[in-house]
């Protein structure tokens, strides 16, 4: 089968710009990724987007007069940049184009986050992506899985320290666990620094098609790209749009059913990796995230985070770049950003983050629908 490989990444930085367009932020990240590539003719282009309107993609590359192949928008809430990922490397691996763009971008409104996925009564009774849900969810994770409102806050502490070193992202200042806890509480057990901030955003990646692995070769390797919906279960767990089944049957959530499928298509398990870039729209969705790709046994994540294991300088490093919480999130541009993270990891370009000897990296993101993606990249 024809191996898919990444040979060119672009970023926008992620935060506040009142300046720009989201066409302007796109245009810089697609820009750099296709420099980065040696300015390849790409013959499709995928961009991932939620709230960027009608043909957004087509006005990026209108705005740098490369247009003429096919361009698709692609929307799957936070996973839009993985899906996009999804259909181009499948479009690789099926031998109908050589090389493809794909691009994420957004300018996501101010405040909590707003859907037409959501039905009027969901919002109001905080059944939807807001702060009252993530904290329902936080209470389940701590009550099964013994985590604290401490190592709640270890996270933002871990997090913010490694974006410290990420001139991508938004937030680039350490902060204790006595401040996290000092910010004003949300939504029990939740505090603002342990909520991420939708901003804005873009980055871009160039897919070529490769000889298929075997046993290694140079550059960076899409080893898998995959994208689960939910199935009827736990409302808690993302396995409904938000109103499911209250009981606790044992149905996977749609991250370990994308996780399952990655881990199948390359050939690899959670052993395997040496660096993971996660969903952490809240502090508890990091250590949920854990559990749910098979990286810890589940109600073992705060274990991981007390330990230090996530770290960087510890056995799997997650979310050095700083995670979503240090770089906010900008919906269509949040998959690619990670794919771009971990490219920059596996090629060894990383600076003062960057994990040593990384050779197998996993991208993971989970938005409404719901949409759980899996990226997995081999070196």
């Amino acid at each position: 089968m024809t191996g898919v490989a990444i040979v060119g990444i672009g970023m926008h930085p992620f935060g506040r710009f009142e300046d720009k367009t989201v066409t302007e932020m796109g245009v810089e990240a697609v820009r750099a990724a296709l420099g980065d590539a040696g300015d390849p003719e790409f013959q499709a282009a995928f961009c991932g987007t939620a709230y960027s309107g009608v043909a957004a993609g087509h006005k990026v590359l209108g705005a740098l007069g490369r247009t003429g192949t096919p361009i698709v928008d692609v929307e799957a809430g936070c996973a839009s940049g993985g899906a996009a990922l999804m259909l181009a490397a499948g479009a690789i691996r099926a031998g109908q184009y050589d090389c493809a763009l794909v691009f994420g971008i957004e300018k996501m409104p101010k405040g909590i986050i707003r859907s037409s996925f959501f039905e009027p009564w969901r919002e109001e009774a905080g059944l939807a992506a807001t702060p009252a849900y993530f904290a329902l969810r936080a209470q389940r994770l701590m009550r099964e899985s013994g985590v604290t409102k401490d190592l709640l806050a270890q996270v933002v502490v871990k997090n913010r320290r490694q974006g410290v070193h990420n001139p991508d992202a938004m937030f680039r200042a350490e902060v204790t666990a006595d401040e996290v806890l000092a910010s004003r509480l949300v939504c029990e057990p939740l505090h603002l620094w342990m909520l991420c901030s939708p901003n804005e955003g873009a980055a871009a990646v160039v897919l070529r098609a490769a000889p298929a692995r075997d046993g290694g070769g140079p550059g960076v390797t899409l080893a898998a790209a995959t994208l689960r919906s939910h199935l009827p279960g736990s409302a808690l767990h993302e396995g409904t749009p938000l109103s499911g089944l209250a009981d606790d049957a044992d149905i996977p959530a749609p991250t370990t059913l994308a996780a399952t499928a990655a881990y199948e298509e390359a050939g690899l398990g959670p052993a395997d990796l040496d660096v993971v870039e996660c969903q952490d729209t809240d502090a508890a969705r990091e250590l949920l995230s854990y559990e749910e790709l098979g990286l810890c046994p589940q109600g073992e994540s705060g274990e991981w985070i007390a330990e230090g294991v996530t770290a960087l300088g510890g056995r799997l490093p997650v979310n050095p770049s700083g995670g979503l919480l240090s770089k906010g999130e900008p919906l269509g541009a949040s998959a690619l950003g990670q794919v771009v993270e971990l490219t920059r990891q596996l090629r060894g370009g990383a600076g003062p983050r960057q994990v040593d000897g990384a050779r197998t990296a996993l991208g993971h993101t989970v938005g409404r629908g719901a949409n759980a993606s899996v990226v997995l990249l081999q070196r």
